[in-house]
């Protein structure tokens, strides 16, 4: 158990630092210069290199890349080229409104999907079974963006019963906070709910086939009380993978969401960085949503150990 943990550990610690190189090349290999973008086209070439030296382009790529990367360990993520403001307390603000968003979307799918998955696997063959698994196929092929447009034509256009845009931090309004979380985590949630129920619909079924659970049966056991005893345990394994790959997806999906509902989030920032062309909030931004990534896959690779003790006894 403690060998796989430092083994994954290691994994971890490895593609930051892989991750790290390859951000940090592909932001340095852009055309375009920070200090000319800052200053505008009709700035002097003195004016220019002089600016350059203050933001240390130019010093060598390695040296650029080694204090950028130990200012991420210390968490001091530098200024903006273009505001000239700190990086680190504008992403820590906007990362709390995009994990409001992540977090309660993969929740809400996730006590939506699980139930509706299971009642799928286990009446696949009547009506009912039918009409929720076309449902979720629907659901699959709609985009997030396309159901946040659609949820605010119906409810706030239409019937008004909610703001179709705006964030307001939850100490300050926590009725205005809630009222204007609804439509933008809805939006996520319909969608990855809908992927997520096609996924524990797959493993419950598969898991109803297995010898193990019709020897449970011939045990005694009603079907439904095996399939809790003995088989959502194993059905949660793939689960758990899909779980992990959608909370990126959720964050990349953020993005598209803070921008059909305009919210202050990390997907804002992002891009207003890039119309600004300020780089290094880019280049900031998209590393901590690789970190983000990085993180949820270690943990998944965690909970693997949790739920499936094969893996612990391998690993001793």
């Amino acid at each position: 158990m403690t060998v796989r943990v430092l083994q994954r550990v290691a994994v971890l610690l490895a593609s930051l630092a892989v991750s790290s190189v390859l951000v940090f090349a592909f932001m340095a290999v852009l055309p375009g210069d920070p200090a000319r973008v800052a200053l505008g086209v009709n700035a002097s070439e003195e004016a220019v290199a002089q600016l350059r030296a203050e933001f240390g382009l130019d010093r060598p790529a390695l040296t650029r890349y080694l204090d950028w990367v130990g200012g991420l360990v210390t968490l001091d993520l530098g200024t903006s080229y273009v505001t000239g403001a700190e990086i680190g307390p504008q992403i820590t603000d906007r990362l709390q409104v995009t994990l409001w968003l992540v977090v309660t979307a993969m929740v809400l799918a996730v006590v939506v999907a699980v139930p509706v998955g299971v009642l799928m696997a286990v009446r696949h063959r009547r009506l009912s079974g039918v009409v929720l698994s076309a449902l979720s196929q629907v659901g699959v092929a709609v985009p997030a963006f396309l159901a946040g447009i659609l949820l605010i034509t119906v409810f706030a256009v239409g019937l008004g019963w909610l703001p179709a845009n705006g964030w307001t931090p939850p100490n300050r309004d926590p009725g205005m906070f809630l009222r204007q979380l609804v439509l933008p985590v809805l939006s996520l949630a319909l969608v990855q709910g809908a992927v997520l129920t096609r996924y524990v619909r797959s493993a419950v079924l598969d898991v109803l086939r297995e010898d193990y659970l019709r020897t449970a049966r011939a045990t005694g056991l009603r079907p439904g009380q095996a399939l809790v005893r003995h088989g959502l345990r194993n059905a949660a394994i793939p689960v758990v993978t899909v779980l992990g790959l959608q909370l990126a997806t959720l964050l990349i999906g953020a993005v598209v969401i803070e921008r059909v509902f305009v919210i202050p989030g990390l997907g804002s920032l992002l891009l207003d960085a890039v119309a600004n062309r300020d780089l290094i909030v880019v280049q900031d931004v998209v590393m901590v949503l690789v970190v983000a990534v990085l993180v949820t896959n270690f943990v998944v690779d965690l909970l693997y150990l949790a739920i499936d003790p094969r893996l612990r006894t391998v690993a001793t």
